[in-house]
C-alpha cells in the first residue's frame, strides 16, 4: 500500500514489466537461488530425501515453423531454381524495357519476387548451416575424432525451427510438441525447489550428473538420497550417483497402470549382476518400495501447482539463456509462495 501511495496511484504497465524482464533476465535467474538460500539459512529446508523430474514446457514457436534437413535441402534447390528463372525473367523484361521506354526505366514486381525468395534462401542456408554445427558439435562430445565430426552430416529428420532455433521437437502429454525440458529438484518434507535448470535434450537420460551438480550448486549441498522415475535410469547414472554416495532410488522401468509388482526374488543376486540389477531389486524389497513410492507426492504436485494452479504452460522468451532464466523465477516465485505457507500457515 505504501509503494501505491507514494506512486500516486500509479502502476507499471504491462510492457514496461515486461521489458525489464528481457532485459535483466540474469539478474533475475540470480534470485532463484538467494531466495533458495534464505531458506536453507532460517532453517525452513534441510536437503536429504530429495525427488528429480522433468516436464515438457511448450517453447514460444510452432512447430510448424519447424523444418528437417531434408526438406531444407529440398528447399534450397527449388528455391535455387527459382530464382535463377527469376533472373532470367527479370533480364529479359529489363531488354523488352529498354528497347521500349529506354535504359533509365524499369519494373519493380521482378526484383521485389526476387527479394521474397533470395531471403528466403538466405534463411534456409543459415539454417542448414546451423544444423550442420550442431552435429559437427554432437559428433565431438560422442568421442569422434576431429576429421570425422567435420565430415558428420546431420540426420535427415533433424528438426531446426525458425521462430526458436534453440527450441526442440519433443514429446509432451500432449503429443509432439515444439519445447523444452524444464528440471526440478524438489525436497520432501517442504516441497521446495532445491535445484532448477532447463535443457534442449528431449529425454532425461543425461541430466542426473549435472542436476545433481546443479542441486550441490544452487543448494549448497549434495542431496543425501535422491529418488528418480525409469527416465533417468541407465548404468551410467547409476555409478555416478555411487560414486557421490548419493542414496538412490530410480525406478529400472515403467510401472504399467494396473499392473501388480514383481515379488522380491530371495536369495543373493547372480554373478555379474549390473547396478540396474541391483536398482531393481532394492525397489522390490519392502523398504524400498516404499521410499521410491513416496517420490509421487513430493515432486509431481510441484509440476501439477506451477503448470495447472498457476497457468505456466508456455515459455514467453526465446533461447535457451532466456528460457532458463524464466523458468527460474518460475522456481523462485513457487519457494517464495511455499516459504510463505511454512511461515504464516
Amino acid at each position: 500500500m505504501a509503494f501505491r501511495v507514494l506512486a500516486a496511484g500509479n502502476q507499471p504497465d504491462f510492457r514496461t514489466i515486461s521489458d525489464f524482464r528481457k532485459i535483466h533476465y540474469k539478474a533475475l535467474e540470480g534470485l532463484f537461488q538467494h531466495v533458495l538460500q534464505l531458506a536453507l539459512e532460517t532453517g525452513a529446508i534441510k536437503l536429504g530425501r530429495v525427488a528429480l523430474d522433468g516436464s515438457k514446457v511448450k517453447a514460444n514457436a510452432s512447430k510448424h515453423k519447424a523444418m528437417s534437413y531434408a526438406r531444407m535441402k529440398e528447399e534450397e534447390r527449388f528455391l535455387r531454381e527459382e530464382v535463377r528463372k527469376l533472373l532470367a525473367q527479370a533480364k529479359a523484361a529489363d531488354e523488352e524495357e529498354d528497347a521500349r521506354y529506354g535504359k533509365d526505366k524499369s519494373g519493380d514486381e521482378l526484383p521485389e519476387e526476387l527479394s521474397r525468395r533470395e531471403t528466403r534462401l538466405k534463411r534456409i542456408r543459415e539454417a542448414k548451416r546451423a544444423l550442420e554445427q550442431r552435429a559437427r558439435e554432437e559428433a565431438e562430445e560422442s568421442g569422434k575424432s576431429e576429421r570425422e565430426a567435420e565430415e558428420t552430416k546431420p540426420k535427415e529428420n533433424a528438426q531446426y525451427n525458425f521462430s526458436d532455433p534453440e527450441s526442440r521437437i519433443m514429446k509432451g502429454s500432449d503429443g509432439f510438441v515444439q519445447a523444452y525440458d524444464a528440471q526440478a529438484a524438489v525436497e520432501s518434507s517442504s516441497q521446495l525447489i532445491v535445484g532448477q535448470a532447463v535443457t534442449q535434450e528431449a529425454n532425461d537420460k543425461q541430466q542426473v550428473a549435472p542436476m545433481v551438480e546443479t542441486i550441490e550448486q544452487q543448494a549448497g549441498q549434495k542431496p543425501g538420497q535422491l529418488l528418480a522415475d525409469s527416465g533417468y535410469c541407465s548404468e551410467q547414472n547409476l555409478e555416478h550417483l555411487d560414486k557421490q554416495k548419493i542414496d538412490a532410488y530410480v525406478a529400472t522401468e515403467k510401472q504399467k497402470h494396473g499392473k501388480q509388482k514383481v515379488a522380491c526374488k530371495r536369495g543373493p543376486l547372480p554373478k555379474g549382476a549390473t547396478r540396474v540389477d541391483r536398482m531393481r531389486r532394492k525397489l522390490q524389497i519392502k523398504a524400498g518400495a516404499e521410499i521410491y513410492a513416496a517420490r509421487k507426492s513430493i515432486v509431481e504436485p510441484v509440476f501439477g501447482q506451477i503448470k495447472q494452479a498457476r497457468g505456466f504452460r508456455q515459455f514467453l522468451l526465446r533461447g535457451i539463456e532466456k528460457v532458463r532464466a524464466e523458468w527460474a523465477m518460475v522456481c523462485m516465485t513457487h519457494n517464495i509462495l511455499k516459504m510463505y505457507r511454512i511461515c504464516y500457515g
